[in-house]
């Protein structure tokens, strides 16, 4: 089973995609980016930082938390959300630099967006 972190938008969740609903659901169905995986099971969830993107920091800091719980994980998904807010919300991330940072801090595979369009 893969094990998965997933970043979300702090300014798009809970006030235009209420519970990360649509994420969820497209696990549930395989859908997506996860259905690049076998089986995903999500150990934590963070926000980006809120603009203009304290990814690294928080996810060094998840990191920590992680460790003490004895909880690892394989990948880190960069929500669609993201990727929405980097097309059409003037969201200034660059979603290539910023999975390449994440690979270089962490050692982990990062996968970008999480849903498809249709949910």
């Amino acid at each position: 089973m893969t094990k998965a972190v997933v970043v979300c938008c702090e300014k798009i969740r809970d006030r235009i995609c209420m519970g990360c609903a649509r994420c969820f659901k497209a696990l549930s169905l395989k859908a997506g980016k996860f259905s690049e995986f076998d089986e995903v099971e999500i150990v934590a969830w963070t926000s980006c930082g809120g603009c203009p993107g304290l990814v690294i920091p928080k996810l060094n800091n998840l990191g920590l938390v992680l460790k003490q719980i004895e909880v690892d994980y394989d990948v880190v998904f960069i929500a669609s959300c993201i990727v929405k807010a980097v097309k059409t919300g003037y969201c200034k991330i660059d979603l290539d630099k910023l999975a390449k940072d994440i690979e270089k801090e962490t050692g982990k595979k990062v996968v970008i967006g999480t849903k498809p369009p249709e949910i």
